[in-house]
């Protein structure tokens, strides 16, 4: 079914990333729905080891055909530093390309969104229930997780030497561990939930989309590109996109839905007069709704690697040499061995100060000392933690420089502007210091690599972070929901303010930023909006018990 310029649907979803690929499922099982998906990406083929692969992570983000690579303006925090920001570049989104750790964040992120004026039903109650309508929880299901929904979380491992030493040093240091992060007690050290399944990387298409593909009612395209909305006075009727070049098409909806991610929609909307007014004029884009909010509040988690050398040949540098790939490859492909991982099996959550309700710094452990895109590794044998602030205050943007959807928009985030920001970095790095002295690494350890020993004053771990911080790759909040001026979208239907017919189900429309990955949240978001926008009774909130730390919080608290 090729889509024409008379085409009609009830709903056209742009962007079949981790949101996009929940809602073709959800909205396109009533048959009566016709359902149109467009991807700008490739799609996930089924023989793209690399995509499939836990382990192949480092091939993916930085490769032109799988990675958008995004770069931010020059970030005067970092010293002037342009940060750059992968994004996936194929059907299933980020989640086809991310590190695949699964956290929901913790219960007090959603009880922060309920305090905001209109958004008492978003609640950790309000959001329990979706959160377990999506998964399939492999340790087992409780009054915390899921157990039938189509994606299932597997336990990472996290049994060899360095992950025991880990969990050990974290109670060395005075922290406690946790039998399930995403379950009663987030604060601590546990194994992380993956969604890896049997060996292969389980992303939002393989989860959502590719069991329901054959549906006569859902139509997905990959390769198109969408230019604008089409609108008929205040109300979003259509979409303009084209496809490897050909002329331009358009598709008409009852409904449009954004689903493009923190840099996407608030671009799309921009180049489709609305947004600040001021901008679009600059731009000789005609002004459908003056929403000054579109685009701005953009947050994220920035982290860095403190790395140890390892004087013991117990961590996975053995995996990564090149010699080994075949037979890594052929243990892929019976569901076992290092490259049926993502390596990030054990982690945790700690409060670095007394001024704050609940976590705020994030670790996770890696058996082996390498950056994300494979790069840097260290000779030999080595192991680390990744860790930065989880609730950074500052505050950035995502703004067209174009009226040419090709053109990326520009994206600053404003890191370590803040003096919260700055004083909760030092604390997060000397936490990371903290737990791998401990003397459970006494055997292991070869010293600190990076950023090194004699970097010890305040003014030189900020340096450092300055030079060597890289993004966690978690924005969002840029059209988020509300009911005050800034905000951008209705958090009782996500539908976009003075406009009719279009709606926002993405990272774009949190509030403010969870302690954690990401991803969960994002899926955890559009499956309660598939019963919003389809008129159902929303799930009925589920009032359970969490952990919170048994000491009032002063009153000086921020978030």
């Amino acid at each position: 079914m090729s889509p024409g310029t008379a085409d009609r649907y009830d709903f056209v979803i742009v962007g079949g990333g981790s949101a996009g690929c929940v809602l073709a499922n959800r909205l396109s099982a009533d048959s009566a729905n016709r359902v149109l998906v467009l991807e700008a990406g490739r799609p996930d083929a089924w023989w793209d080891v690399f995509i499939h692969m836990p382990a192949a992570l480092p091939f993916l983000i930085g490769r032109r055909r799988y990675d958008w690579q995004y770069q931010s303006e020059p970030e005067p925090g970092l010293g002037g530093r342009e940060i750059y920001h992968a994004r996936g570049k194929l059907l299933g989104g980020s989640s086809s390309i991310n590190g695949m750790i699964f956290q929901r964040g913790n219960p007090l992120d959603y009880e922060r969104w309920a305090r905001e004026p209109g958004l008492e039903h978003w609640g950790y109650a309000d959001c329990l229930p979706y959160f377990k309508r999506m998964e399939t929880c492999a340790v087992g299901a409780d009054d915390w997780r899921g157990s039938d929904g189509p994606l299932v979380l597997e336990r990472g491992a996290a049994a060899g030497p360095l992950s025991r030493a880990f969990f050990e040093a974290a109670q060395q240091a005075g922290y406690g561990l946790s039998d399930d992060v995403n379950g009663y007690r987030q604060e601590g050290f546990a194994a992380f939930d993956r969604n890896v399944h049997r060996g292969r990387r389980l992303s939002a298409a393989r989860a959502y989309l590719h069991p329901v593909k054959r549906r006569p009612n859902l139509v997905v395209h990959c390769r198109a590109l969408v230019s604008r909305l089409i609108f008929e006075g205040d109300r979003a009727v259509g979409i303009e996109f084209s496809r490897r070049g050909r002329p331009v098409e358009r598709v008409y909806a009852k409904e449009l839905i954004c689903c493009g991610g923190a840099f996407n929609s608030p671009q799309l909307l921009q180049l489709s007069g609305i947004g600040p007014a001021a901008l679009l004029q600059e731009y000789g884009i005609d002004v459908i709704a003056d929403l000054p909010g579109v685009g701005e509040n953009l947050q994220d988690h920035l982290e860095v690697y403190v790395q140890h050398a390892c004087r013991r040949p117990v961590s996975m540098a053995w995996a990564l040499a090149r010699w080994r790939r075949p037979w890594i490859g052929f243990q892929w492909l019976l569901g076992s061995g290092p490259g049926a991982t993502n390596h990030f099996e054990a982690g945790g959550f700690v409060r670095s100060n007394e001024h704050v309700s609940h976590p705020n710094v994030m670790f996770h452990f890696l058996p082996v000392a390498i950056r994300y895109d494979g790069s840097r590794s260290v000779p030999g044998h080595g192991y680390q933690v990744h860790v930065g602030p989880m609730l950074s205050d500052a505050r950035g943007s995502v703004r067209i420089r174009s009226g040419d959807p090709r053109v990326p928009p520009s994206l600053r985030f404003n890191y370590l502007s803040t003096e919260r920001d700055r004083r909760e970095w030092l604390e997060a790095v000397r936490c990371a210091r903290t737990l791998l002295s401990q003397p459970a690494f006494a055997g292991l350890d070869a010293g600190e690599l990076s950023p090194g020993p004699e970097l010890a004053s305040d003014t030189e771990i900020l340096d450092w972070v300055a030079r060597d911080a890289e993004t966690a790759l978690h924005p969002s909040c840029t059209c988020r929901m509300g009911t005050d001026a800034g905000s951008v979208v209705d958090p009782r239907s996500l539908r976009v303010r003075g406009v009719r017919g279009l709606r926002i189900v993405d990272a774009s429309v949190m509030p403010s930023i969870t302690n954690g990955n990401i991803y969960a949240a994002v899926m955890m978001i559009a499956e309660r909006a598939a019963d919003l926008i389809l008129g159902n009774t929303l799930l009925p909130p589920e009032r359970v018990d969490f952990y919170r730390h048994a000491h009032e919080v002063p009153k000086t608290a921020s978030f």
